[in-house]
């Protein structure tokens, strides 16, 4: 992406973290800090927020961890899970933040069956994450992890906001040959909340009851009336030592079809629009990428403190995630004019 276009985005993203709630200057900004040439730690101010991996030497797909309040609450669980604190079934499937799908023509990525590589940009170095964003560019490989089945275009924007950031996550894919996206549940983007915070009312061994309680945008509450069903958003929210927290996944309203929500009461949410059939909402989707059909998947994340007005207040973020997704958006068409 070139210098214009960094800009652009950094002054929108500046200006929509600001004026949207009529904050000044004085703002605290988002920083990156290298931990290796493809591992960044997000800063917000002096408080880290999160970690983006865009390679692990176990994970064989890239995430974030680690998500945190602006005051430090971690709202996903550890990584790795602590077996003392933490509930820790799927260390390496739900390893906190991620978009995996566990069909690709056939390819397992969400199991770790299959590998997604990490590209350069070009040919010169340069930094994964800088000028405001995350930008990487990723192969889906299989056959022995040398065949690509497709590629992806990742960008991540992170938003400081009035009680909580937003993460602006816009992945594009295409293929030189095509190549389906199947039907299952584990498709999408997913999130594993920290323990303490999953909406399970019973106590696991040592570990305690959960605290936590799901919700969506048609009013529905709990795993059981929101799994399968769709909506613009969901959040899952509870208390992290004692004080407020959540996190909430927003669907943009211009992606190919609506998500439907994979909600566990163990702590697990996936925003799936592949799995129709899985989550018992009609025939078996199948969605083809191939060389004049890319596919575009835009969401974003809200992790955020205590709420006044619970709907209302999650509505309005999301809102303003729509808003500074199609700003940015605007903002990067202009400069390719």
């Amino acid at each position: 992406m070139n210098g214009i276009l960094r800009t652009a985005l950094v002054v929108v993203s500046t200006g929509l973290s600001l004026a949207a709630h009529g904050q000044t200057a004085a703002r605290e900004e988002v920083s990156f800090v290298p931990q290796t040439d493809e591992v960044v730690e997000v800063r917000i101010g002096n408080q880290p927020v999160a970690v983006y991996h865009a390679t692990d030497d176990k994970i064989t797909r890239p995430f974030f961890s680690d998500l945190r309040t602006l005051d430090g609450r971690q709202v996903t669980r550890r990584h790795p899970p602590d077996p003392k604190r933490d509930l820790a079934d799927h260390p390496e499937f739900h390893p906190g933040l991620w978009m995996a799908f566990g069909n690709i023509s056939g390819a397992d990525y969400w199991r770790n069956k299959d590998r997604v590589v990490y590209s350069p940009l070009s040919h010169q170095p340069e930094p994964l994450a800088q000028d405001g964003e995350i930008h990487a560019r990723y192969s889906y490989l299989t056959d022995r992890r040398i065949h690509i089945v497709c590629e992806e275009d990742f960008r991540g924007v992170v938003l400081p906001q009035s009680n909580g950031w937003l993460l602006l996550c816009d992945s594009t894919f295409t293929s030189d040959a095509p190549c389906e996206f199947g039907d299952q549940e584990e498709m999408g983007l997913g999130i594993r909340l920290a323990t303490e915070m999953r909406s399970e009312a019973r106590a696991r061994g040592d570990i305690p009851p959960g605290n936590g309680r799901i919700l969506d945008a048609q009013g529905r509450v709990g795993a059981d009336q929101i799994w399968g069903q769709s909506a613009a958003w969901c959040d899952y929210s509870g208390q992290v030592n004692g004080q407020p927290a959540g996190i909430a996944i927003f669907c943009h309203p211009d992606n190919f079809r609506p998500s439907w929500w994979h909600a566990r009461d163990y702590g697990l949410l996936v925003a799936n629009p592949f799995g129709r059939a899985a989550m018992h909402q009609g025939e078996p989707s199948r969605v083809t990428v191939g060389p004049d059909k890319p596919l575009r998947l835009r969401y974003g994340v809200w992790v955020h403190g205590a709420l006044n007005d619970e709907a209302r207040d999650l509505q309005q973020a999301y809102d303003r995630y729509v808003q500074a997704a199609n700003q940015l958006d605007d903002a990067a068409n202009r400069t390719a004019e």
